[in-house]
């Protein structure tokens, strides 16, 4: 198929445009940098500065002969989405471009306009060039597990059947945003709803746990191919957050009482899921929604993970506790369905000892590029 991939830089769009070219897919990709520009304005730069699109394009056709075509630009302008859509006209549209971290969205009234503005206007322009010049497109759109919340019921995957005074009903599931950007995601999920009903799309909406990692069978040991990987408190998901840590000798940071509870998945596998959605597609009419996680980890789980793991290495590894800067229940039940992309073939990598253990090892090959600054910033939600 020909592929979009929207926010084509990014921590999942750029392993995501080598795994679909070596899988036989013609790829392009788009973006503006904005993760990049607002690492480097909030001083939180990644652990190594990965090259530009074209660069890693061209290092990536060296290594595997497989093209990858780049646009560069802001999707928030109507000329320039619409001006991607005429010209590479895809089968399918992988849509990250958004501005991705909740830490971000709570910093103050700036970074929340920029992200409400970014998502939602990325969102709808997507929807739009698709009407206009793809209405047969796939859409697939990262969603975030992030948009249930912790509810004291079972999670359902994106739809729940409710009895109300001798009524059925089908409808999303109920959701509570833990963030302005998880708040988006939902804004995101409506929007696409909306149009799914009125224009007939063809939607994949994938709610997404936490990833970890940065090789892939892609990458392989090739650092200038690896994605971003960002270890500060805005940007940096937590388990890679604890990698660095342990390396810098810096104690785990667990938010209070370390109770909070998420499903977490292998980077390898959010390429799997992606793929395996884009080659399944709904139908038009369409929105599907998968519940994109392989395990369930406590923060405090993760943390005496990396602790065993790492002294195992010689690391001296210290767990700390800290103010938890965030409005969430750090105890909770928490139950998840997932079954939809095991049903689509999904073959999980499971978060093992010796995983751990090599990713402790690729990160201590960058430990001089470690700034102990950037790992906590003080943001608080209140």
């Amino acid at each position: 198929m020909r592929v979009l991939i929207l926010g084509g830089d990014g921590y999942l769009g750029w392993p995501t445009a080598m795994h679909l070219t070596a899988n036989g897919h013609e790829v392009a990709v788009a973006d503006n940098y904005l993760r990049r520009r607002l690492s480097r304005d909030e001083d939180v730069e990644t652990l190594f500065e990965p090259p530009n699109l074209c660069e890693r394009a061209r290092l990536w056709n060296r290594k595997s002969g497989c093209s990858v075509e780049v646009y560069v630009g802001d999707l928030t302008c109507w000329e320039f989405a619409a001006e991607v859509f005429r010209k590479f006209t895809p089968d399918a549209v992988i849509h990250y471009a958004e501005q991705p971290s909740g830490p971000y969205s709570m910093l103050g009234r700036r970074a929340g306009t920029l992200t409400l503005q970014n998502n939602l206007l990325v969102t709808a322009n997507v929807i739009f060039a698709v009407r206009e010049f793809v209405p047969d497109a796939h859409i697939i759109k990262l969603g975030t597990m992030g948009e249930y919340g912790t509810p004291n019921i079972a999670i359902e995957e994106g739809w729940i059947d409710i009895e109300h005074k001798g009524r059925k009903g089908r409808f999303l599931y109920p959701r509570q945003a833990g963030s302005l950007y998880h708040t988006t995601k939902i804004m995101d999920t409506d929007l696409l709803w909306f149009y799914v009903r009125t224009w007939n799309l063809r939607v994949t909406d994938l709610m997404q746990g936490p990833v970890y990692g940065m090789t892939t069978d892609e990458t392989g040991t090739d650092e200038k191919l690896f994605p971003f990987f960002n270890y500060d408190e805005i940007f940096g998901t937590v388990l890679n957050r604890f990698m660095v840590q342990a390396v810098a000798g810096y104690p785990l940071t667990v938010y209070g009482k370390g109770g909070q509870t998420r499903g977490y998945l292998d980077i390898k596998d959010t390429m799997q899921c992606v793929r395996l959605s884009l080659e399944n597609p709904p139908q038009k009419g369409e929105l599907r929604i998968l519940n994109q996680f392989v395990e369930l980890f406590s923060v405090n789980q993760l943390a005496e993970m990396v602790q065993r793991v790492g002294n195992r290495l010689g690391l001296s590894v210290q767990i700390g506790s800290v103010r938890n800067p965030r409005k969430e229940a750090e105890e909770h039940y928490y139950n998840p369905v997932h079954q939809g992309l095991l049903e689509l073939g999904l073959q999980p990598h499971y978060l093992t000892d010796e995983v751990l253990a090599d990713m402790l090892e690729t990160v201590s090959r960058f430990k001089g590029n470690i700034q102990e600054h950037k790992i906590i910033r003080g943001i608080t939600w209140d």
